[in-house]
């Protein structure tokens, strides 16, 4: 009867202890439980200041993908060199035709004007070939080659009130001109110059420049 009275209060030792283990198992549990929730949950003021920064930062534009030139339009891409201005008196050439005792003038193999003139007579006759006009002058002084005479500029000067010399030997030089002699125009009756009207020769004076080509042809 003692030894089974002994035995019972082993077993219920055995039990409490047992009892104890389980509630420290739990309380452990617990504890852990409890450090995990709060590793997940964010400090409630970092997450202020986090989200703050956030809200203060910038937003960046949307540009969108890039447009691509289309083909045959590089120029809207690339950048170009700036073209010289054209200079339309660098696009004009005169063409004098002897026999039909007329000049041409002409703008890119154009004929943007013509005019009547008179050319050299017999053993003065007009030079043919390729010149440049070299030298232009408004209201002219004439000189006589024979006398040395000077002839102011006016109505009775020789030529008129616009010269254009196209060619020398360096002695004498022939060019475009007007006349006081209208008369002559259509002939052949210079000392080998190209006498015009002289509104005309004012006006030929305004499509030329120095270094304009001169094409001299029978």
């Amino acid at each position: 009867m003692r030894s089974l009275a002994n035995k019972t209060m082993v077993n219920s030792k055995f039990l409490f202890n047992q009892l104890i283990v389980l509630s420290l198992s739990a309380a452990a549990l617990s504890v852990a439980l409890q450090q995990a929730a709060a590793a997940q949950v964010p400090n409630s003021s970092n997450s202020a200041i986090a989200a703050q920064s956030v809200q203060s930062e910038p937003k960046l534009p949307d540009l969108g993908a890039p447009e691509l030139p289309p083909l045959g339009e590089p120029f809207r891409y690339i950048p170009q060199e700036p073209k010289p201005p054209v200079n339309p008196i660098e696009e004009v050439r005169l063409v004098l035709k002897l026999r039909e005792r007329r000049v041409y003038v002409y703008r890119q193999d154009k004929v943007q004007a013509s005019f009547p003139v008179a050319v050299g007579k017999g053993g003065w006759e007009t030079p043919t070939g390729n010149f440049k006009v070299m030298q232009m002058i408004k209201d002219p002084v004439w000189q006589n080659p024979w006398t040395g005479e000077l002839i102011p500029a006016g109505p009775d000067n020789p030529l008129g009130s616009r010269w254009m010399g196209f060619w020398t030997d360096g002695k004498n030089v022939i060019g475009f001109h007007g006349t006081p002699n209208p008369e002559s125009i259509g002939g052949a009756a210079s000392h080998g110059c190209v006498r015009m009207f002289d509104k005309d020769a004012q006006a030929l004076f305004e499509k030329v420049a120095v270094g304009t080509p001169v094409i001299v042809e029978h």
